[in-house]
C-alpha cells in the first residue's frame, strides 16, 4: 500500500473532545456582516446564521458576491469548549467541492491534449481496471455515470467511522475493492453520485502527468489563482491553521447522545473526490475564477455546465450532476455549483452562470453526512437565492 504524504506537516495526533448535548453556549456575537448592497440578500442571510450555536450547527461563514450585491457574515463560536466567536477567515474541510478542483484539473489535460474524455479508463489504467469495467470513459467517471459501485469501508455507523478516523485508505485499494463488484448499471445508462470516479480521475491525472494528483492540483490551480489557504492533506489528520471546530452528533463514551469534537480526521478516504481544506475567501475567488473561463479555458468549459441525459440511478428523476458540477434550479433560475460534508463540516459554491450571484458557505453542522441537507446550510441556500 502506497503511503501519501501531505503537503502541509500533520501536527501530533489527538483525540476529539466529547461534549455533552446540552452544553450549546448561547450565539458569541450576532450575525457579522461587512458589507451589503441595496440589491443583495443581507437581510435573510443575517436572519439564517442568527443565533449560533444551536442544535444542527455550532457556526457558519458565508460570502455572496458578484454584480448583484456583495455580503461577508460570519456567526456561531470558533469552539465550545471557549465558546469565543467564530473565526470569520478560518480554514475548513470543503468535503465534494474537491471534485471542482479535480474536474478543472482533467479538463485541462483534456484540452492540452493529454487526456482524452471519451477513451477508456481502463486503457490509461489497465493494471488497475478490469476487462468488466472496460467501457467506462473518462467522460463518465466525471460526470457520474459510470456503474462502478462504492468501495468497502470499515463500519457503517458515525461511531465506527470515528473509530477508525486515523485510517488510511489508499487510492488504489480502493478502485480494487469497487471494481472487484458487479456494475451498477452499464456505462452511460444512468447516473449515480459517487466518490468513486473521482478517485480513478485523480489516479489518471497521476499517470498521464507523472505527477502526484496534490501537485498537479496546486500548480494548476491553487498557485496561478493565489489560492494561499488552500491545501490538500494527504494522510494529515489535522486542518492546518485557523481553524473553528467541527463536532458531530454521535454516542458517547458514557452511553448518551451528544457532540464530539472531530476537526481531527484523516480524509484519506476522500482524496481527489474530496480531502481539500480552504476558507470561503479562497473558495469565493476559485468560483469567480472558474465560472469567468480563467481556470478552464474554451470550449470544454461547457463540460462542466452540460448534464447527462440520463436519470438518477436512484430516483429515476433527471441527472443533476455535471462534470464537476451539479444544477438545481432556485429563485427560478438556474444555479450551478458543488456542496461537500465531511464530519463536523458541511461546505459549498455556487454562481448563477452568468456569475451575477456567487455564494460561498461553511457551516460547522453536527449532522453533516445525514439525511438531507443541513438545516442552517439549506437556509443559506434559499436566502441567496430563493426556493427551489
Amino acid at each position: 500500500m502506497k503511503m501519501r504524504t501531505s503537503l502541509l506537516a500533520a501536527a501530533v495526533l489527538v483525540a476529539g473532545l466529547a461534549v455533552g448535548p446540552s452544553v450549546l453556549p448561547a450565539a458569541a456575537t450576532a450575525p457579522a456582516a461587512s458589507t451589503a448592497a441595496p440589491s443583495s440578500p443581507g437581510p435573510a442571510l443575517e436572519a439564517a446564521i442568527a443565533g449560533l450555536p444551536r442544535a444542527d450547527a455550532t457556526a457558519a461563514l458565508v460570502r455572496v458576491g458578484g454584480k448583484e450585491g456583495v455580503w461577508h457574515g460570519s456567526s456561531g463560536v470558533h469552539d465550545l469548549k471557549t465558546g469565543r466567536p467564530a473565526d470569520p477567515a478560518a480554514r475548513f474541510r470543503a468535503g465534494s467541492v474537491t471534485k471542482v478542483f479535480t474536474a478543472a484539473v482533467a479538463l485541462q489535460l483534456a484540452q492540452e491534449g493529454r487526456l482524452d474524455l471519451d477513451r477508456s479508463a481502463r486503457s490509461y489504467l489497465p493494471e488497475l481496471i478490469p476487462a468488466s469495467y472496460a467501457g467506462v470513459t473518462v467522460r463518465q467517471l466525471l460526470n457520474h455515470t459510470h456503474g462502478i459501485p462504492a468501495p468497502d469501508f470499515p463500519g457503517t455507523t458515525v461511531e465506527e467511522a470515528y473509530a477508525n478516523r486515523f485510517r488510511v485508505h489508499d487510492p488504489e485499494d480502493m478502485v480494487r475493492s469497487a471494481t472487484s463488484k458487479k456494475r451498477e448499471f452499464a456505462p452511460g445508462e444512468r447516473q449515480h453520485y459517487l466518490n468513486i470516479g473521482y478517485t480513478v480521475a485523480g489516479l489518471l491525472i497521476e499517470r498521464v502527468t507523472h505527477d502526484s494528483y496534490e501537485r498537479q492540483v496546486a500548480r494548476r490551480v491553487l498557485g496561478p489563482l493565489g489560492l494561499r489557504n488552500t491545501y490538500l492533506p494527504g494522510a494529515a489528520p489535522r486542518i492546518a491553521g485557523p481553524h473553528n471546530h467541527g463536532y458531530q452528533t454521535m454516542r458517547l463514551d458514557d452511553g448518551t447522545t451528544g457532540l464530539r469534537d472531530v476537526s481531527v480526521w484523516r480524509a484519506t478516504d476522500g482524496w481527489a473526490a474530496g480531502d481539500i481544506i480552504s476558507t470561503t475567501a479562497d473558495l469565493e475567488r476559485f468560483t469567480d475564477a472558474l465560472f469567468k473561463g480563467r481556470v478552464v479555458r474554451g470550449p470544454l468549459l461547457e463540460e462542466m455546465f452540460t448534464l447527462p441525459e440520463v436519470t438518477d440511478f436512484g430516483t429515476g428523476e433527471p441527472a443533476a450532476y455535471s462534470v464537476g458540477l451539479s444544477m438545481k434550479v432556485l429563485g427560478g433560475r438556474e444555479v450551478w455549483g458543488k456542496t461537500g460534508g465531511r464530519w463536523g463540516y458541511n461546505a459549498a459554491i455556487a454562481s448563477t452562470r452568468d456569475g451575477s450571484r456567487t455564494l460561498v458557505y461553511s457551516v460547522n453542522s453536527t449532522d453533516a453526512k445525514g439525511q438531507g441537507m443541513n438545516t442552517t446550510a439549506e437556509t443559506i441556500m434559499v436566502a441567496a437565492y430563493g426556493r427551489p
